[in-house]
């Protein structure tokens, strides 16, 4: 067993890091409820590291922003920070997040809007996208009414404003297609009534009115209006920060099937016109299969070895795997690069099971940084509490058990908060 193989498997659950107590409210707070999005980390633990790991004015990035929780959380710190993500509308998402309106313009802005949506009828002339996927999602009448919402958007000038509405206007249109409400998976339910757009549109745009107006008082009251916060749309390997300049790191990479991310979004992805073809689009995420296979650079005996074990079941995957973990050590390079000496990366990740076989990102991870000259100050394992898993699990049988069994073991899924300093 390697070095670090031994470390992992020494490493106890420490449930502190769990924070099953918090409630949705509690994770969903001042912006952060404002969007769905795939596997975000709560908020608790960026707020927990940056505490830990850095004072007031300290710069913070995230080379995965994903929807933008480590920035709020930073702003709300008074961290300037920097946010980079490949997905278009992961970075606008990020930016309704971290922008913080005068409650009382937004207010007027959204008086008007509705005034203007509420003059829709049937009659209303609309210039309705021409795109078969977005017929293939949703019906005429759901789609005349988007397209009229979203060109009322588009006219407006300010541009936090459009990206607020927008934002809002992203995050309904799963609702009014007819995507199954509860897969995240891209399929079809033709039995589902679609939401109505207009209401389904205000009900969203007023939640998020609350979460802006907490968070503009919360940085109001604490001076941190003009704390910088940004997010750029490019790839992880290249981030708008100088070398040494970084205090900390904090981010969740995403796994080795992250092209989901692309099918996921295409709702908005489509609507907003980031893309005309799904398949280009799925080409921008890390570790997908569309990479090219040469110059492959693991920096990791264990992935070499994970690498062999997945030849031997798949080649496919096994190209897939080796693509995503040479690409995370470009990453990394890029990683050090920033951060300052003593500068800690925090990296929250799981492991996950391909073809059966095991594929340990979090040692990995660790190996790779380490070569890179970093060393490990810190392994946390922790529980990741699921509303919708059944908690526990027969200790012998491995099935899920009663509450009341005698055999029973927590069945959550654990992750990894990998802390390697500079």
């Amino acid at each position: 067993m390697s070095q670090v193989a031994t470390l992992f498997s020494k490493t106890k659950i420490d449930y502190s890091w769990s924070f099953s107590d918090k409630t949705r409210k509690d994770t969903a707070y001042i912006t952060h409820g404002y969007h769905r999005y795939p596997a975000k980390f709560i908020p608790q633990i960026v707020s927990r590291l940056a505490e830990k790991y850095t004072k007031d004015g300290d710069l913070i990035v995230d080379p995965f922003g994903g929807c933008g929780t480590t920035l709020v959380e930073s702003k709300v710190m008074g961290r300037p920070s920097v946010g980079v993500d490949i997905n278009p509308v992961a970075v606008l998402i990020t930016k309704a997040k971290i922008t913080p309106i005068d409650p009382q313009k937004i207010e007027k802005a959204f008086t008007v809007l509705k005034a203007k949506l509420g003059t829709y009828n049937k009659d209303t002339k609309v210039k309705a996208p021409e795109h078969e996927r977005i017929d293939y999602w949703f019906k005429p009448e759901e789609k005349r009414k988007l397209a009229f919402i979203f060109a009322e958007i588009s006219k407006l000038k300010d541009q936090d404003i459009k990206d607020f509405f927008f934002c809002g206007f992203s995050n309904i249109l799963k609702n009014c297609s007819i995507w199954l409400q509860k897969s995240n998976k891209p399929t079809r339910d033709f039995e589902k009534q679609p939401s109505e757009p207009m209401k389904t549109f205000a009900k969203q745009i007023k939640m998020m009115l609350r979460g802006n107006a907490r968070l503009f008082q919360l940085l109001s009251e604490k001076g941190y209006l003009k704390v910088s916060s940004k997010v750029v749309c490019t790839d992880a390997r290249t981030i708008p920060a100088k070398d040494n300049s970084v205090s900390l790191i904090v981010t969740s990479p995403p796994y080795v099937t992250s092209y989901e991310y692309a099918d996921l979004h295409q709702l908005t992805a489509l609507w907003l016109e980031y893309t005309k073809d799904l398949s280009g689009f799925r080409k921008r995420f890390i570790g997908t299969s569309c990479h090219s296979k040469k110059d492959l650079v693991f920096n990791s005996e264990l992935a070499e070895k994970i690498r062999n074990e997945l030849l031997k079941k798949d080649r496919k995957t096994a190209e897939e795997v080796s693509t995503y973990f040479s690409e995370m050590n470009q990453v990394f390079i890029e990683m050090k690069r920033m951060l300052k000496k003593d500068g800690k990366t925090c990296i929250v990740i799981g492991n996950t099971n391909l073809k059966g076989v095991e594929i340990l990102n979090a040692e990995v991870f660790a190996e790779q940084l380490q070569n890179l000259g970093l060393k490990i100050a810190d392994i946390i394992k922790r529980e990741i509490p699921s509303k919708n898993l059944p908690s526990v699990r027969d200790e012998k049988t491995g099935k899920f058990a009663r509450i009341s069994d005698k055999n029973k073991v927590s069945a959550y899924p654990t992750e990894y908060i990998l802390i390697m300093e500079k």
